[in-house]
């Protein structure tokens, strides 16, 4: 019954020497120790022989942490892949199969094909036959095309077949205990389907239909990936061009393309977070197993398969409904392009099998070309295991049309389990609202999506212009929950809007950030289609969207019985106030019983408004509010003291019960005077939970010039 979280601690300062990041947060040192003790051994950070404890050939730093890491970030020329393949580390690599849940890439650099190999194995390992549920890669200015399709293909279940995946010589032991039960059991069907076919007079049909029938039983048919299968009768479309003027494919034929051993549906079923045998492996089919270079990205001469490849649609009117319409716009289907794969050319999805898949995809700061978007598009069409996508500043522009093409072609599927889109980049190639009704149309089961773009298309010449059967298309009834939408400093115009909430339903958390306002009239436009549309709606946000003007709109929100939690962030809502709207706004909050969360940061409360807030809290007050986000407000230590003395006294007269739980005080000026400021915090902490930051007051001044 004794915490041992004090010790850990205490071994963190002896061992790593440095402040933890968001000590704040860390609820578990024991976990935030070893794993960080396991990453800074393997990737030469911590020397385990400056230190008596560590110091013993008895004791394997990395095996003894290895069952605690559940998040790893490997970098650079992916020095801790090779270390982590290494014959030595065998059982080391098993434990983080059972433990590793995040997979993190970070500042990746070309590697060799050596290097290549071991990352295979362990992608192999962790992904295919381990735990890992999430991929994320970040910060990789240039990428190498080969490295990157190799991760997102194998993050996606897909790696070739035979003997390739060999490990310290021999083929995976998981792998190979699967081919010896696979024969196992493809005899005893030949064996049963012998004593079927030896009934003689009692089978009916010819010689031929019952070879026939022996021969399906001994061989399994040509299975159709069962991660991708669609029905033809509801996907009527192909991912590829056939010579010879024959039948276009369904994407999941395009997907695998190539006789292999039938399995149980059962058991082929994705399953993110259960380990998974690999299918049975074609023996022979591959004489040189080692060439993976080669086999990743084979010369484009495949005309009927392909990663990268050309696709016809027989969609029609449809597919325009959410594809670009400018010259240069790389898709014409829901999971293919215009152009074939460029040089680095066609990844073989037919020499490949599929395996067990993340349901986690995160791309940060990686420039994505119409080559790795094609790739990348093909990939998501059948990763019926995806839950969780974000794409941030990837430099899309245009070629968010092919992501969407493969993410709609996914939707399809009847186990899609996709449900979460997050985009966001420099610039927007299209209007915010124009993207977000596309998304919709094609996705029409996303529970979040989140559409974030910094600046308009400095390029206004080419712009593509406005897709009118986009933007009229009626959108389909959506199980939206949550919509995040990050404006380029565009004008909010709810006309464009109104569609969206119609067919949201379902929309718990509206989210709006950096917009404008064209008029004094479209904040109320906007409250009642939000009253009509949305009657679910529970957490309203706001961000550094100006409502200095918009007071009687602003009481209004306060006093809507509906909302759960209200938002406003950097809005300038004092910035032409008098301090009647001030107490407004406490009478307000007073009345509404429902309301558990406000969040006020960077309004420029200063002392004498914080203060008077505490009237929430009193004796004749109905608010239910739990949490106070005053963060970046200017308060004083000696303006927080007060505001905690006022709060005690509305406490006392309550009989000591309020609802108030959480404050949060990140980044105002309470480093002005230390002692106040103990003494504030020691009290408040008795009567909430206070999270605030160490943060330097003096440069305050130079970030709010920075920012003007």
């Amino acid at each position: 019954g004794v915490s041992t979280q004090p010790i850990w601690r205490k071994l963190w300062d002896d061992v790593m020497k440095t402040r933890p990041p968001n000590s704040e947060s860390i609820t578990c040192w024991r976990k935030k120790f070893l794993e960080t003790f396991f990453s800074n051994v393997l990737h030469g950070v911590l020397d385990v022989s400056s230190d008596w404890r560590l110091n013993d050939r008895h004791f394997s730093p990395l095996l003894h942490s290895s069952p605690y890491v559940s998040q790893l970030t490997l970098c650079n020329m992916l020095q801790g892949a090779v270390e982590l393949t290494a014959e030595h580390n065998h059982k080391v690599l098993e434990n983080l199969a059972g433990s590793l849940q995040i997979l993190k890439f970070q500042h990746l650099l070309s590697c060799n094909q050596s290097i290549r190999r071991s990352l295979v194995l362990l992608l192999h390992r962790l992904i295919h036959h381990g735990s890992v549920s999430q991929v994320s890669m970040c910060s990789w200015p240039v990428p190498n095309t080969v490295l990157l399709v190799l991760i997102l293909s194998m993050s996606a279940g897909f790696w070739r077949s035979g003997n390739a995946l060999a490990y310290h010589g021999s083929l995976c032991g998981l792998c190979r205990e699967e081919d010896k039960a696979q024969s196992q059991e493809g005899a005893e069907r030949g064996c049963n389907a012998e004593r079927e076919g030896s009934g003689g007079e009692n089978q009916k049909g010819s010689p031929e239909e019952a070879e026939a029938r022996m021969n399906s039983v001994l061989s399994g048919p040509p299975l159709r990936n069962p991660a991708c299968e669609e029905t033809s009768s509801k996907v009527p479309c192909d991912h590829t061009s056939i010579q010879g003027g024959s039948s276009p494919r369904s994407s999941s034929e395009q997907l695998s393309c190539h006789p292999v051993p039938r399995k149980t549906r059962r058991w082929l079923k994705p399953a993110v977070g259960r380990k998974r045998r690999c299918l049975r492996r074609s023996r022979g089919r591959y004489a040189d197993p080692e060439d993976l270079y080669d086999f990743v990205f084979t010369v484009a001469r495949e005309d009927n398969s392909g990663l990268l490849d050309k696709t016809r649609t027989t969609e029609g009117d449809n597919t325009k409904n959410w594809t670009s319409s400018s010259p240069g716009s790389p898709c014409t289907g829901h999971a293919g392009c215009k152009k074939r794969g460029g040089p680095a050319g066609i990844f073989s999805l037919k020499a490949a099998h599929r395996f067990r898949s993340v349901s986690t995809l995160e791309l940060f700061s990686i420039p994505l070309t119409g080559e790795t978007c094609r790739a990348l598009s093909n990939l998501l069409s059948s990763w019926v295991s995806l839950e969780n996508l974000v794409l941030s500043y990837n430099g899309l522009h245009a070629n968010i049309s092919c992501i969407l093409s493969g993410l709609r072609a996914l939707s399809r599927h009847p186990e899609c389990r996709f449900r979460v889109l997050r985009l966001s980049d420099m610039f927007s190639h299209m209007p915010c609202m124009e993207l977000v009704r596309c998304v919709l149309s094609a996705l029409p089961q996303l529970h979040t999506l989140s559409v974030s773009f910094d600046l308009k298309n400095h390029l206004e010449g080419s712009r593509p212009e406005e897709n009118p059967s986009c933007s009229e298309a009626e959108i389909p009834e959506s199980c939206l929950e949550v919509l995040e939408i990050r404006f380029p400093r565009e004008p909010l115009h709810t006309a464009f809007l109104l569609p969206v909430l119609k067919a949201s339903k379902s929309l718990q958390q509206l989210s709006l950030d950096s917009a404008t306002l064209p008029c004094p009239q479209e904040l109320g436009l906007l409250l009642e289609v939000l009253k009509e549309c949305t009657p679910n709606l529970k957490k309203l946000s706001f961000h550094d969207v100006n409502l200095a003007e918009h007071q009687k709109e602003v009481l209004l929100l306060l006093l809507d019985p509906g909302l759960q939690e209200i938002t406003f962030s950097f809005c300038r809502l004092f910035e032409s106030s008098t301090a009647e709207f001030l107490s407004e706004i406490i009478n307000t909050v007073k009345r509404n019983s429902s309301l558990k969360s406000l969040k006020l940061p960077g309004n420029r409360l200063g002392n004498h408004r914080l203060v008077a807030l505490a009237d929430i809290f009193s004796e004749d007050s109905l608010s239910s509010l739990c949490q106070l986000d005053v963060s970046s407000n200017c308060i004083k230590p000696d303006g927080l003291l007060e505001f905690t003395k006022k709060l005690e006294g509305h406490i006392q007269q309550r009989g000591g019960q309020i609802p108030f739980t959480h404050l949060r005080l990140f980044q105002n000026w309470l480093d002005q005077d230390a002692e106040t400021a103990q003494e504030a915090l020691r009290r408040l902490k008795a009567v909430c939970s206070v999270v605030n930051d160490s943060w330097d007051s003096s440069q305050a001044f130079a970030d709010y010039i920075s920012v003007m």
